[in-house]
């Protein structure tokens, strides 16, 4: 088995959508997924899991959070739908082909269980507990206000690798000064702060 991440997630209000409507969604996530390649170890997996939900496994455990935002970002960006997503790091296989369906061990069910507890207005939890859960929850709060506008941003810089501020706003089409001020807004400098002490604190 292998140490990775995995993200379970189901869409808010899928009752309420066409199914044009989930398949976008879902579309979407899958799309925002493959475009983590370039910043993760590995090719992160995506599948759909039943009419409304996915799966996510990273190979890179200590980007979870960062993940799942970049994930929510990439979703909120592109329209109002919202997803459920549940967190979990620890031991898994994947078969050789990638397919998470087929994929087993203790991650994939800490991740699953989780899903099925986070109600009312929660959007994200972490299996860990602790501080790791605690981070997550305030992450959730600060995401879940996020408008396109900003969310467009966010998907922007969350990358580890991203470009310059300058090359960002011109690939949004906004200046310099829209792209800080939709980020300061967007909360995006505690969160950037609180990811980075996460993950070094992971790699320790």
């Amino acid at each position: 088995m292998t140490q990775m991440s995995v993200l379970t997630g189901d869409l808010v209000g899928s009752s309420d959508l066409a199914s044009s409507e989930v398949d976008s969604a879902l579309t979407r996530i899958e799309a925002a997924t493959q475009s983590m390649a370039h910043w993760t170890k590995g090719t992160p997996q995506f599948a759909r899991r039943g009419g409304d939900g996915w799966q996510v496994a990273v190979m890179s455990p200590h980007l979870c959070l960062r993940a799942a935002l970049y994930l929510r970002a990439c979703l909120r960006r592109e329209g109002d739908t919202e997803t459920r997503i549940a967190l979990a790091i620890g031991q898994g296989t994947l078969p050789d082909d990638g397919d998470l369906n087929a994929a087993h061990g203790p991650v994939f069910v800490a991740s699953g269980r989780l899903l099925t507890t986070i109600t009312g207005h929660a959007l994200m939890a972490h299996a860990s507990g602790g501080a790791e859960h605690a981070a997550t929850r305030l992450a959730d709060h600060i995401a879940s206000g996020w408008t396109q506008a900003q969310a467009r941003a966010i998907a922007a810089v969350l990358p580890p690798d991203a470009p310059p501020r300058a090359e960002i706003a011109k690939s949004i089409g906004i200046t310099r000064q829209a792209v800080n001020q939709a980020l300061w807004s967007a909360g995006y400098p505690a969160l950037a702060d609180a990811l980075d002490a996460l993950e070094q604190g992971a790699r320790k």
